[in-house]
C-alpha cells in the first residue's frame, strides 16, 4: 500500500505544479469535481485503516488512553476530529458491504456514507436483511442527487419505500431510539479560545434541557428599561448566576480529593513588580477586577511560582488531608503528566515516582499527576517515570517502542 499512496503523492505534486489560471471553465469545474471524489475515496480508505489499527489495539499497545487520544497525537487533529474519526470507521465497518463499496468508488461521499449506515442501523430488526439491503440501495441512489441533512430526512421515512407494511410501527419504535440516543450523546465541551474567551458548546436530551430552560429563564430576563443585553449575553449571565448559587450552597462534591475552589497563581517576579492579573489551573489569565469579584464568593488560595513553575508556597486551607501537595501538583503537570494525555487534573491522582513500599516521601519532587489509564500503565512497568533536574516529569517509554528510550513529555496542558 505504501508504494500505492507514493505514487498518489507524486500525482498530487503533478496536480499543484499544474497552473490553475490557465485552466479553461469547463476544466476547472471538471477538475474540482474529481479532487472531491479522489480526496472522499482516500478518506474512506483511511477509515479502513483506523478501524484496522483499533481493532488491533495498537495504540493502546503504545501507552494510549484510546485509540482517538493516539490519533490527536499521530496526526495533529483537534480531540473531537480524532474522536469521530475512530467513530465514524467503526460505524461504517458495521454498515452493509454496499455502503463501503460507494464510498470507495466515490458514489458517496464520507458524510453521506455516514447517514446511510446510521440510517440503516436504526432499522427495526424484523425489517431483515432483505429490506436492508433495499434500503441501502435506495438510500445510495438518492445520494447522487441530495445533501446528507436532506438524506436524513429522506431516511427517516425509508420504510415507507421498502416495507410499508412496517412503517408504522417502526416510527414509534424510532422515537424511542431518537430518545436513547439523545441521553448517549448528551454531552458539554469548554473550550479555550484565542480571544480571551471559552466556548461552550454541547448536546443535551430534551428532559436535561427542559431543566435547564426552567433554571435560566427566570434568570434571563431584562432587568430594566436601561438593560441593553442581547438575549444570548442575558442566558450567558444567567448560567454564571446559576453557577454561583450551585457553588453557594456547599453540596457539591468533591473534585479529585478538595473542595470545589478558585485557585489564582502568580509568579514570584510578577508579585515583586507588582503585577497583579491572576492565572487559572487552565492557564486562562483574569484581570485584577475579575479575581477580586471571584474572591468574594469563593476560596482564593495563594501560590507563588519560582523559575520553571516549581511551587515555592501553596496556600492552605483547614481540613483538607491531601489539598497542599495536591494543588501543587496541579500547579506543575496540568492534568494528567503522560505524554499526549488531554485528561483534567480532576481525573486524576498523585503517583509516586518512587514508589511509597519502598521508601518514597509523598513530596512534590517524588509525585507525578496521571490519570487512571496511565496510572495503571506506569505500575506495569514497561513505561519509566522520573523528575528532572528543572522539576517536570519526564516518561520513558519500554525499548520495544524507542530502543533509545527518549524522555517525553506532556505538551497538551497549559502551565502557568
Amino acid at each position: 500500500m505504501l508504494g500505492v499512496l507514493a505514487q498518489a503523492d507524486d500525482a498530487i505534486d503533478d496536480c499543484a505544479a499544474t497552473s490553475i489560471w490557465a485552466l479553461p471553465d469547463d476544466e476547472l469545474l471538471a477538475s474540482l469535481d474529481a479532487t472531491h471524489t479522489v480526496a472522499q475515496r482516500l478518506a474512506a480508505v483511511q477509515l479502513g485503516l483506523v478501524r484496522e489499527l483499533d481493532a488491533r489495539g495498537l495504540a493502546v499497545a503504545r501507552g494510549a488512553s484510546s485509540t482517538a487520544v493516539w490519533l490527536r497525537e499521530r496526526l495533529r487533529l483537534s480531540g473531537r476530529s480524532a474522536r469521530e474519526l475512530v467513530q465514524l470507521a467503526a460505524t461504517v465497518d458495521a454498515a452493509p458491504t454496499a455502503v463501503r463499496e460507494a464510498m470507495l468508488t466515490g458514489a458517496v461521499t464520507v458524510e453521506q456514507g455516514r447517514v446511510v449506515a446510521e440510517t440503516v442501523a436504526t432499522l427495526p430488526a424484523e425489517a431483515g436483511p432483505e429490506v436492508a439491503e433495499k434500503a441501502t440501495q435506495l438510500l445510495i441512489g438518492w445520494a447522487d442527487r441530495f445533501d446528507p441533512a436532506i438524506l436524513r430526512r429522506l431516511g427517516e421515512r425509508v420504510l415507507t419505500h421498502v416495507a410499508p407494511d412496517l412503517a408504522d410501527q417502526a416510527e414509534l419504535a424510532a422515537l424511542e431510539r431518537a430518545t436513547e440516543r439523545a441521553e448517549a450523546r448528551r454531552h458539554v465541551t469548554l473550550s479555550e479560545q484565542q480571544d480571551g474567551q471559552v466556548r461552550l458548546t454541547g448536546s443535551l436530551d430534551t428532559e436535561t434541557a427542559s431543566l435547564l430552560r426552567e433554571a435560566i429563564d427566570p434568570l434571563s430576563a431584562p432587568t430594566g428599561e436601561h438593560d441593553d443585553r442581547s438575549p444570548g449575553q442575558r442566558r450567558a449571565d444567567a448560567l454564571g448566576e446559576i453557577c454561583r448559587l450551585a457553588l453557594r450552597t456547599g453540596h457539591l462534591p468533591d473534585s479529585g480529593g478538595d473542595r470545589p475552589q478558585l485557585v489564582v497563581t502568580v509568579s514570584l517576579d510578577a508579585l515583586v513588580n507588582g503585577v497583579r492579573a491572576g492565572t487559572l489551573e487552565t492557564g486562562a489569565q483574569l484581570t485584577p477586577g475579575a479575581v477580586r469579584r471571584l474572591a468574594c464568593d469563593a476560596a482564593v488560595l495563594p501560590a507563588v511560582l519560582g523559575g520553571n513553575n516549581q511551587v515555592l508556597d501553596v496556600g492552605r486551607q483547614r481540613r483538607l488531608f491531601t489539598g497542599p501537595l495536591r494543588r501543587a501538583l496541579v500547579l506543575r503537570d496540568g492534568g494528567c503528566a503522560f505524554p499526549g494525555c488531554d485528561r483534567p487534573s480532576r481525573w486524576c491522582d498523585g503517583h509516586h515516582v518512587r514508589h511509597w513500599a519502598d521508601g518514597g516521601a509523598t513530596a512534590l519532587g517524588n509525585a507525578v499527576l496521571l490519570c487512571g489509564h496511565h496510572h495503571r500503565l506506569i505500575h506495569q512497568g514497561d513505561w519509566t517515570v522520573r523528575i528532572s533536574a528543572d522539576g517536570q516529569p519526564d516518561f520513558l517509554p519500554p525499548r520495544w517502542l524507542d530502543p533509545d528510550r527518549t524522555p517525553r513529555r506532556n505538551l497538551y496542558h497549559r502551565r502557568c
